[in-house]
């Protein structure tokens, strides 16, 4: 039977609890530490050779889909009740709403150096140092809103935007893509500021600190962000029946993408699967 993945802003007191405690707890057995690795190390540009899946190509949506059902196989093995709820960052849009409380995911960083203070990933309970990151630093930090260069996260009308496009994606299937629903909603845009950064990726830059980057797993607000985020595939998919991801073929040899993306019907590394499927989960969970 499908479970289900709530809005956090929703959960019971003893749902959050159960929550943290499992997350707490895989990353006391050293497995949450594997995923912020195993995100590093695929978070590749367009700007580099070889391979992209998580990143600035097609496959951005089936790679994260798998990799947030590692995690929460993860803590189902030590909490068969939990399941990975969702931010919903057009509803709950201030610093001290949604997720930000002391008993899920704590608040902002403290202004001197970003570091969080509050709630159950605070340095000081000693139970989330970060050992895997692009810096030396073993706190968690956040700069929610960005109180120095404020930004805000994306509108009902932004995300609309990304969700009205009928095609999956389009050529050249990178974070140049002016069309197509992938990249909408990835969000690589044009220009400076709010307009460079749309919708997943603006997310990432209100929340700040380690969340931008390739070490951003390192915030467990990452996998609420891509829990909403993966909700808004499912909900593309209603409203577009029928239509499928893209590319469906390989890149030919010649083309800039060639060995570069990944097909419907190829191996999506690092896992022995395919974005085809990936595309219909509805037998494992769905959201409330």
């Amino acid at each position: 039977m499908a479970y289900v993945r709530k809005d956090a802003s929703t959960l019971t007191s003893a749902e959050k609890r159960r929550f943290v405690k499992a997350m707490l707890e895989i990353k006391r057995r050293g497995e949450y530490d594997e995923f912020v690795r195993m995100h590093i190390d695929f978070y590749v540009t367009d700007g580099e050779g070889g391979l992209r899946t998580a990143h600035m190509a097609p496959s951005f949506l089936p790679w994260h889909r798998r990799f947030l059902l590692d995690l929460e196989r993860a803590l189902r093995r030590v909490d068969a009740s939990v399941t990975v709820p969702y931010w919903d960052w057009t509803k709950d849009r201030k610093a001290g709403a949604g997720p930000w409380t002391t008993d899920l995911l704590g608040g902002t960083g403290r202004r001197s150096d970003r570091q969080v203070t509050t709630g159950p990933f605070a340095y000081a309970t000693g139970n989330w140092t970060i050992k895997e990151g692009v810096t030396d630093g073993e706190f968690l930090t956040r700069d929610l809103g960005r109180a120095g260069n404020p930004i805000e996260l994306p509108t009902k009308a932004e995300l609309e935007s990304a969700l009205a496009d009928p095609v999956y994606d389009v050529s050249p299937w990178n974070s140049t893509a002016a069309k197509g629903f992938r990249n909408r909603l990835e969000g690589w845009g044009s220009g400076r500021g709010s307009a460079a950064w749309r919708n997943h990726n603006r997310v990432h830059r209100w929340v700040g600190g380690v969340m931008v980057g390739g070490a951003s797993v390192n915030d467990p607000v990452f996998w609420l962000h891509h829990a909403f985020v993966d909700l808004q595939w499912s909900r593309w998919q209603r409203r577009h029946p029928g239509a499928r991801y893209l590319p469906a073929k390989p890149a030919e040899p010649g083309s800039a993408q060639y060995r570069r993306i990944v097909a419907r019907h190829e191996k999506l590394p690092p896992w022995d699967v395919t974005p085809d499927s990936l595309e219909d989960v509805g037998r494992i969970y769905r959201y409330a």
